[in-house]
């Protein structure tokens, strides 16, 4: 199944916009052969824009924002996944992404369980222990929301639940370049799935934002990587790769869970 990855400047506060370059890059990432677009966290809104704008602006995962972006994934024949402040009908506000397929079908909502400093604590609540696993076009599929990434149990639970890729929109800013470079890509090997990450780039207020958006395959190659410039990247994720890869590299036939129950 052949992936792409939106790697752009963050148009914050304005969500028509934002709409607007998913409709064309939906359009570009289809013609061009592939069946998913992963886009960074908090797309449609910007990530970096205060809690007011936040609670103004937030809906919910079935709200007309959902709407929309169903109708440019039958129109286009390609699912999306986008990020989005969503508010639940508690009133709480997350910091979410959503898989739509190409038929327009809501696969899976993920809020982000692991906040970033004051940044996201000032914004959201964080997501409770939901962690859905997907299907799409016969590749079981996770979801995770940039800081989420950097603890490992998170992948890993999605690993043990069968996860063939992990998909990750970010916001990851200047100086956590190692991240992009060196974790994600450990991420990806250690648990034999491909991890696509899909960031910013450029500057929002006095964020400037890493790029070097990837996707991961699972023996430890790079399947697509950006530089720092607005970029539409592919890769294909590979049954047979991936078949390779876990028959060769058995982290987790060899783990002794037994022993780590102190990490719990």
């Amino acid at each position: 199944m052949r992936i792409a990855l939106y790697q752009c400047p963050p148009l914050p506060l304005d969500p028509e916009a934002n709409l607007e370059r998913l409709r064309q890059r939906a359009a570009e990432a289809a013609r061009r052969g592939a069946r998913l677009l992963v886009t960074p966290e908090m797309f449609l809104s910007g990530y970096s824009i205060g809690l007011e704008a936040v609670s103004a602006l937030a809906q919910p995962h079935d709200g007309d924002w959902a709407g929309r972006i169903a109708a440019i994934a039958r129109e286009q024949g390609i699912a999306l996944l986008y990020g989005y402040p969503e508010r639940d009908a508690g009133g709480a506000l997350f910091n979410s992404v959503q898989l739509i397929d190409a038929g327009g079908q809501r696969l899976g909502n993920y809020r982000k369980t692991h906040l970033f400093g004051e940044l996201d604590r000032g914004m959201f609540s964080a997501g409770d222990d939901h962690f859905p696993l997907v299907a799409l076009e016969g590749w079981k599929l996770g979801m995770l929301i940039c800081y989420d990434v950097e603890f490992p149990e998170n992948v890993r639970r999605l690993a043990l639940a069968g996860a063939d890729a992990v998909l990750v929109p970010t916001a990851n800013m200047e100086p956590f370049d190692f991240v992009c470079d060196v974790l994600v890509r450990a991420r990806a090997f250690e648990n034999q799935c491909y991890l696509a990450y899909a960031n910013y780039c450029g500057a929002e207020g006095e964020i400037r934002y890493c790029g070097l958006s990837s996707i991961s395959a699972p023996d430890g190659s790079l399947a697509a990587v950006c530089g720092r410039e607005e970029t539409l990247a592919f890769a294909d994720l590979q049954r047979d790769l991936l078949e390779r890869s876990r028959a060769s590299i058995t982290y987790l036939d060899d783990r002794r869970s037994e022993l780590y129950g102190p990490l719990a």
